[in-house]
């Protein structure tokens, strides 16, 4: 990039950037935007297909999740990477309907850039998205509808369908909503949910239908001794988030020892200090220690000579499930660990389960405490059945917080086109049409649906217009019947919000991207700057 003076040319732009702009740019960011769409578009649906994706490591992952699979793709352009982030945020949002979120952006796009090769501006097509958009969730309020109890569990089965654990998705779909009802918090008198105090533990080996709730936590850890017990009844739990173990300097310094005697004072002095941690948690009464540090081998025969039961290096999030579940206290220092500190279990027991061993904390002092045991035959079901076990788990989780479902299978989708279309005609000037293309954009779901289902997508799309124009706003494609049905009565059901974050988030995806007319990309620097060597420094 450079400018003309006096016909000198003035660089602006280091070597090597290059730019691409004006048309030339719109039209690569929307080819990028629309490619990332279409390489999930088949994995939308309960007939959906998988994809397979390998690192150079070899690892390999099966899945038709919209945002892993987005997340995986190591995606370089900088436009298809704004629709992985609309798949990943939708993920974060609800858990479920993020291959929707991205088909639709790419969608969005492909309709601009019809309208932009009829001379309409970026700008008044953005606004139009901007309307339809703003519409789109006033219509969704009105046909949702309240959810209740029974709902719950149908909103589970609808997101774990198409995962590949369709078999087992009626007991799945049970443990999802005995789990999530059990962290319902009420603040400020609205339901709050947060799936990350459900604890979910995965071992390969069985089957899908053997996976189990647990009432407390499950833990894939053992204990650090042999000789400790392996079951403690009326457990005493100390919570440390401190080691027991001798304090290392926190610079580095040297010892000179000048004689064996020297040295066996020196190891006798750190045997002391071992002692004196393990006496502070033998004296505690506690019979249970969770360490989220180091125990060292010392301590660890001090303490089950003691017949303390004792777990090291264990996550901080699980300290803080345990802390909840026990009512014990987090405990920083040794020197604050006392009796009313201590978390309380009916039962701390290392089993077996499957190939290795795992601690179960049961019978706890908060009974609202579960835990999902997840089994399967290969490493790649139990992965893969995670990954559906989230995505339920956060459906269910938002419809208890906001109340409100909407039917699935296309229907939301074919009833919004209907009603947009309406709606621009009521426009004046050019909005109306990006407003129409928005309207064609929303049908790329129930359309997506039968293809992947091997159905006629046009025959398909005709009979749901024609049962959405006769006033049936729930009508939605039955891919294994192959025609349009009642989905609220056949129990496919989705949370309003799901459909609420997919249209903004793609809205906005695609109103960005349009708004771009000037792509710099930066070159390497063929010197990079050394950081400075401070080793020398004192």
């Amino acid at each position: 990039m450079a400018g003309q003076m006096g016909g000198q040319p003035i660089i602006i732009l280091k070597k090597g950037t290059e730019r691409t702009h004006g048309e030339e740019a719109k039209r690569s960011n929307i080819m990028a935007a629309r490619a990332v769409a279409e390489a999930v578009r088949t994995t939308l649906g309960p007939k959906g297909m998988d994809k397979m994706l390998t690192d150079p490591a070899g690892l390999i992952i099966i899945t038709n999740d919209g945002a892993t699979i987005l997340d995986e793709m190591n995606i370089k352009h900088p436009a298809a990477k704004l629709v992985a982030e609309v798949a990943k945020t939708q993920d974060d949002e609800v858990g479920d309907g993020t291959t929707t979120a991205a088909v639709l952006t790419g969608e969005l796009l492909k309709g601009a850039e019809t309208l932009m090769e009829q001379g309409i501006h970026p700008t008044t097509i953005v606004s139009g998205y901007t309307l339809a958009a703003h519409k789109s969730k006033e219509i969704l309020d009105e046909i949702a509808i309240d959810s209740s109890d029974e709902h719950l569990r149908k909103i589970a089965q609808t997101a774990l369908t198409g995962k590949g654990v369709e078999f087992s998705k009626e007991k799945l779909s049970d443990l999802v909503v005995t789990a999530v009802k059990s962290i319902v918090k009420k603040d400020n008198g609205k339901n709050k949910v947060n799936i990350k105090d459900i604890s979910i533990e995965r071992r390969v080996e069985g089957s899908v239908e053997d996976s189990e709730i647990i009432a407390g936590i499950i833990l894939d850890k053992t204990k650090t001794h042999q000789s400790m017990p392996m079951r403690i009844e009326n457990a005493k739990i100390a919570i440390l988030a401190t080691p027991i173990e001798v304090r290392k300097a926190e610079t580095k310094s040297e010892i000179a020892i000048e004689g064996l005697g020297q040295t066996r004072m020196f190891l006798e002095q750190e045997e002391r200090q071992v002692r004196e941690a393990a006496n502070k948690v033998i004296k505690s009464g506690a019979n249970v220690v969770f360490c989220q540090k180091g125990v060292d081998d010392m301590a660890r025969y001090f303490l089950a000579k003691a017949g303390i039961f004792v777990a090291h290096r264990v996550k901080k999030n699980d300290l803080e499930k345990l802390s909840r579940a026990t009512g014990g206290k987090i405990i920083a220092s040794l020197n604050e660990i006392a009796p009313d500190t201590l978390g309380h279990a009916g039962l701390v027991e290392e089993r077996m389960v499957g190939n290795g061993e795992m601690i179960f904390i049961t019978e706890c002092s908060n009974p609202d405490t579960y835990s999902i045991l997840l089994r399967g035959g290969t490493e790649h079901v139990v992965t893969s059945l995670n990954r559906a076990m989230h995505d339920a788990l956060r459906v269910v989780g938002v419809t208890i917080e906001d109340g409100k479902i909407v039917a699935g299978g296309g229907a939301p989708e074919t009833e919004l086109a209907l009603r947009l279309r309406e709606y621009a005609s009521t426009l004046e000037g050019r909005e109306q049409l990006a407003v129409s293309k928005f309207a064609d954009a929303l049908e790329i779901i129930p359309k997506t649906l039968a293809e992947n289902a091997g159905l006629d997508a046009i025959d398909m799309l005709g009979e749901l217009r024609n049962q959405h124009e006769q006033g049936n706003n729930n009508a939605g494609l039955d891919v294994y019947e192959g025609k349009p049905v009642d989905m609220l009565e056949n129990g496919v059901i989705e949370p309003l919000r799901v459909k609420t974050q997919a249209i903004t988030s793609a809205t906005e995806a695609a109103s960005m991207i349009l708004r771009i007319d000037d792509v710099m990309a930066s070159a390497k620097d063929e010197h990079p700057k050394k950081k400075p060597d401070l080793s020398d420094m004192d």
